[in-house]
């Protein structure tokens, strides 16, 4: 293993400048929401479907016809 020629000093607590951010310029994520999963459909899925709210009341219906014990063997 090669040892570095420069020895960096750097303290434990600071960052590279590279790595400071300025949060006066932050912005919140506008997609963020608790409790929320992404799964990933196939295109020919996403075709049939305008929205997720679309998607999401077909597999409730799905969830609610199936009986809930075999919902835990799933």
């Amino acid at each position: 293993m090669k040892k570095a020629e420069i020895n960096i000093d750097i303290k434990d607590d600071d960052l590279l400048p590279e790595y400071k951010i300025d949060y006066s310029k932050v912005k919140r994520n506008p997609y963020f929401r608790k409790n929320r999963t992404f799964v990933e459909i196939d295109e020919d899925i996403a075709k049939v479907f305008q929205s997720s709210e679309n998607i999401n009341t077909v597999l409730k219906a799905i969830a609610k016809s199936i009986p809930q014990n075999s919902v835990a063997s799933l």
